[in-house]
């Protein structure tokens, strides 16, 4: 290992809202800075490889796989995990309609998948199903299936006041 990727560097970052200082190891990923340093356990580092979307984060308004990004990219962003976007109540709505419509079981992604559609409906408040499976292509759910996901959050959309566009 050379010696740059084994020093700490010191990082400085909102993180669901408040300020975070830390230092970390330059190679640290950042959904193992959330877990391991802060104790935001609430998404999960599934395949390590950007493929199950299980660690998907906010940072600075876009969701990222949180096992693809390094902490110290995350210097001076803002980061927002699942716990700071239920504590703020922003996606209460599609917290109950998952829970309405069966979408989860496991629960191993649903974090994830919560971001994903909180992403989709912040961007698109009126998407089509096709346009929600799309967007949550790059999220596993290896219990429920993806209908009753689709399904909350197209519920989420029409209680939102939003017109659901025509299949594309």
């Amino acid at each position: 290992m050379t010696t740059a990727f084994s020093e700490s560097v010191g990082i400085a970052l909102r993180v669901n809202g408040e300020p975070v200082s830390a230092r970390v190891e330059a190679r640290r990923h950042l959904i193992d800075f959330l877990r391991l340093d802060l104790g935001l356990t609430g998404a999960h580092a599934g395949c390590e490889h950007g493929v199950c979307g299980a660690c998907t984060v906010q940072v600075d308004g876009l969701i990222v796989r949180g096992c693809l990004m390094l902490a110290v990219q995350a210097d001076g962003c803002d980061v927002w995990t699942i716990e700071g976007q239920s504590d703020t109540g922003a996606i209460r709505d599609l917290q109950d309609a998952f829970i309405a419509r069966n979408a989860l079981q496991c629960g191993f992604c649903t974090p994830g998948m919560l971001a994903a559609c909180a992403d989709l409906l912040a961007h698109d408040p009126a998407p089509s199903r096709a346009v929600i499976r799309e967007h949550i292509s790059g999220n596993y759910c290896r219990c429920t299936g993806y209908e009753a996901i689709v399904d909350a959050v197209e519920q989420v959309a029409a209680r939102r006041g939003a017109s659901p566009r025509a299949a594309e």
